[in-house]
Formats: C-alpha cells, structure tokens, sequence
C-alpha cells in the first residue's frame, strides 16, 4: 500500500479553514439583507444568553422524555426494593405511581410536579400508557393456553366462577350504601353497582402467575389449579366488565342492546373469520428466521384493528387487544417469539406509565375524613372476605385440602394491575368519583400486597399442626444390638413390619456395651429420629 504523500489531519484542518472562510464570506455578503428582519444582540449584551430559548425545559417533546425517564427509574428501583422482601414487583410499580402523583411529591413538593407534570402534558402521558395497556392485554390474551383450560375445566370453572359470583354480589350490595355519598353527578345506581361488582371480583391472572412462577408451583396441581382459576377468571371478568362497560356508555336500553349485538358478531367473527386465516400464517412461520416484519405486521395490525372495532361499538379497546392475543393460534414457538418482540417495550417502557397516570388520578388527601377511611376498610373487608372466602370455600368443596384450598384462596384475592385498569375504565366513563376511586385503588394495593404474606402464614400454620399430629400418632420403637451388622438386619424386619407406616414410626437406635465393672450389658442410646421425614 502506497504511502500518503501529506499527513491527514493537516489536510483535514486545511479542508476546516478553507471552509470556514468560505462561510464567512457569504455570511458577510448577506448583511445587505438585515433590513430589521434578524440583528444580532449590540454590544454590552452579546455576551449573555436567554437560557429560555438555548435550553427549551418546557416544550412537550422534552416534558414527555423526562417524564418517561423519571417513571421507568422510580418503577425500577421500588420494584427492586419490593423483590427484596419477596413482593411481586408490580407492587413497587404501584407504589411508584403514586408517589410520583399528588399523594407524596404534589403534596411536599408541588413545584415539581407542575414542572415534571404539567397538566397540559396528561394527555399524552394517558395515550402512550394506553398503547402500553392495548400491548400488555395482546400479551396476556397469547399466554393463555386454552389447551390446559380445557384439561382442568373441572373444578377450575367452578371455583373461578363462584370466586367471582360471591364478591359480586357482595360489592353491588355494598354499592347500595355507597352510591349516595360517593357515586359522581349523572351515574346512575345499575352502573355504580356493577363496577362495584367487578372491582370486588377481579384477580390479577398475569400477578398470580408471576407469584406462582417465582415461589416455584407452576408444574404443581396447587399452582396449575390456581393459574387455571385466574385465566377462566380472567375472560370471565374482561366478558361481564364489557357488558357493565356497554350497559353504562349506553344512553338507553335499545343501545346496550345493540351494543351487546355487535359485541357478539366481533367475537363470532375473531373466532371463525380471523382466527383460521392467522392459523395459516402460524403454520407457515414457525421459526424466528422465517417471522419477518411483514408477518409482525400482521400480527399487530390485526391486534390493532380488534382493538379499534371494540372502542368504536362502545365496549373498550383493551377488551379487543385481549381477544387477539386469545385468538392467536396454539403455535408455541409463534407465541413466543411475538411475546419477545413485544413484551419487553411494553413491560419496560409503556406500562409503567399506566401506574403513574393512575397515580396522578389517585388522590389520598381527598380522604381526610375518619368516615372516609372507615370506608376504606369496609370495602378492603368486603373485598378480602368475598374472594378469599368465596374462593377457599369453593376449592374446599370441589375436594382440595383445607390447606391448598386457602392457598388458592389467597391467590386469587391478588388484584394488581387488571384491578387498577378496570378502574381507570370506571373512572374515564364517570361511574367511579375520585374518592371512591383513590379508596379502590388502595384496596388494590393492599390486597395484592397481603397475597404472600398470607401464603406463609397458611404455610407455617398447617407445618406446624402436620408435626403435632405426626408426633402424636407416632410408633415407638426400640433396637438394640451389639454388632454393627445386627443394626442394618433389625431395620429391615421394622420396615417389613410397618410398611406403610413407617413415616409415622419413631425409631431408637440403642447400642449394647460391656461395662467392665458390671457383668450385665447396658444399652447406651445413640440417636432418636422419626423414619421418613
């Protein structure tokens, strides 16, 4: 390779100056049009700077960076704080939201958040954090493997369904003693109390999997159960919370029939219309080399489009996005390779900004009223009762132990995030007042924040009865023996005698020693221990 004959950077530099000269020259010729259009700043005053202008803090594409920035770190790092103390993170996220809303900065610090969330910015925090939700619902409709449904529809659909009937009923019950003092202007008592209803009754399907997932029972029959409840309770709440959703946008009878109508035919035409067509698609794609954009496209066209037809015939986009997430086809390897191109922008960066919108709506100044808070408590006691009762009674019924069946219980009283949407629906439609709304919020956060605290509590109390009672019917017996060999031939004659038994069997080893001052042998005991355990 031949030498170059000049050094680079002096020929760089040279290109600089030359053009730079150039610049000048122009600029200098171009002051014939200064006619009082543009002057720069006379001297005395060139040398300061409108940091306004050079440093635009107030401009909403600015506002919105730094508003994401803010909520992905404070979401990141109490969700990290909450996995410390064996807490799903999504409870962190929770926390974050408001704590970033009026109830923790706006009170100590308002300055901060006028200048972190002005209002006029609210809007395009609300539309970024419902894209995040309309993403998060695809997902949730995909991971639901309707195989497994089927296989454990049994008790499932049982205990699911009556996990929803009693706190529903519950909740419309207690709605009649609230809609005076709490429902807004113009909503009227049917409305109130069915959303009443379905805040009482939602688990949180994606939350219970996550606490499953994490304490290891997802291949166990406790776990599977219980997931099985939570999906069957899933489509069952998005189905009744669409028709609460229709019956209050209607402004008569005839349109949430219609409503209803429509509802329908979209559901018959995801089924048997949209479904086979992306059968075609899953067969023919399979691995990820071959999932192009194109196919992506699909995909997420056909999640907006059900998404779209949902929100235009008045029963809520995210009940749409859910419907194409179940609708893809059974392709496991499709499902999870849509699920990481998604998951990770909505999790990450979109949801987080759902908890902070609710958060900023979620005003615990407003109850300052010891009546309020009294309140507060009887809908967390409406609430705890009616889905750990309603649910451990039934999981009792259908014939699990009384310790899996309060297990079970004590998942599906988990609300988390599917809570804190169905509410924010309520409140957008004007169902919901913001004092009732800030008290169902904290209820959700409680509920789902004594989910694992309650699993280890039930877990302690029924370890400990199990060793009373085992210690109560044990068998005592006593070996003695001289030689090493005599020991291992004496526990296989207890094991043949006890067999099945034998985890309730306390066995005494005793060894036979000559004593050198005492002719007789004296039995020296070595270990005492219960076989099995």
């Amino acid at each position: 390779m031949q030498k170059p004959r000049y050094n680079n950077s002096l020929l760089n530099l040279a290109v600089i100056a030359v053009v730079a000269v150039l610049l000048w020259l122009i600029f200098d010729a171009g002051k014939i049009f200064n006619t009082g259009k543009m002057q720069f700043a006379a001297t005395g005053t060139s040398s300061s700077f409108d940091f306004s202008h050079l440093i635009n803090l107030h401009h909403p594409l600015s506002i919105l960076i730094l508003q994401i920035l803010v909520i992905i770190l404070t979401s990141r790092i109490l969700g990290w704080l909450m996995s410390l103390i064996n807490q799903p993170t999504v409870i962190g996220e929770i926390m974050a939201g408001i704590m970033l809303g009026p109830s923790l900065l706006g009170l100590y610090f308002p300055e901060a958040t006028t200048f972190l969330f002005p209002v006029e910015s609210l809007g395009n925090l609300q539309f970024l954090s419902q894209i995040g939700l309309i993403l998060f619902m695809f997902i949730i409709g995909m991971e639901l493997d309707i195989g497994v449904l089927r296989q454990r529809a049994g008790a499932a659909v049982f205990i699911s369904n009556t996990s929803i009937v009693v706190p529903f009923v519950m909740g419309a019950g207690l709605a009649y003693f609230l809609y005076e003092s709490f429902a807004p202007e113009g909503a009227g008592f049917v409305a109130f109390a069915l959303f009443m209803g379905i805040a009482m009754s939602i688990t949180a399907f994606p939350v219970l999997a996550r606490i499953v997932q994490e304490r290891g029972m997802t291949r166990t029959p406790l776990g599977m159960t219980a997931i099985t409840c939570a999906a069957i309770n899933d489509i069952t709440a998005w189905g009744i919370l669409a028709l609460v959703v229709a019956i209050a946008n209607a402004s008569a009878v005839s349109g949430a029939i219609l409503t209803i109508l429509l509802s329908f035919l979209y559901v018959a035409g995801m089924l048997f219309i949209i479904r086979p067509l992306l059968n075609k698609v899953a067969h023919k794609y399979t691995v990820r080399e071959t999932i192009s954009k194109s196919v992506v496209a699909i995909v997420l066209s056909t999640m907006l489009i059900s998404a779209w037809v949902t929100e235009v015939i008045g029963i809520h986009a995210l009940f749409g996005a859910f419907m194409a997430g179940v609708i893809i086809p059974d392709n496991v390897r499709f499902k999870q390779i849509m699920a990481e191109k998604i998951e990770d922008v909505s999790l990450v960066l979109l949801l987080p900004l759902f908890f902070v919108y609710t958060g900023l709506r979620t005003q615990i100044g407003l109850l300052n009223d010891p009546g309020l808070w009294l309140t507060g408590l009887l809908v967390v006691a409406v609430a705890v009762i009616g889905k750990f009762a309603g649910s451990s009674l039934a999981a009792r019924f259908t014939g699990q132990s009384w310790k899996d069946s309060l297990m079970i219980g004590a998942l599906m009283n988990t609300r988390g995030l599917i809570e804190l949407i169905a509410l924010n629906i309520g409140y957008d439609i004007g169902v919901l007042s913001p004092e009732i709304f800030t008290i169902l919020v904290l209820m959700a956060l409680i509920t789902t924040f004594m989910t694992g605290p309650s699993m280890a509590l039930i877990g302690y109390l029924f370890k400990v009865r199990d060793a009373a009672v085992s210690i109560v019917k044990a068998y005592n017996v006593l070996i003695s023996f001289g030689p090493p060999e005599a020991g291992g031939r004496l526990l296989n004659l207890v094991s043949q005698l006890f067999g099945n038994q034998l985890k309730n069997t306390r066995l005494l080893h005793c060894i036979l020693l000559r004593i050198l001052k005492y002719p007789l042998k004296m039995p020296v005991c070595l270990k005492n221990r219960l076989l099995g355990r």
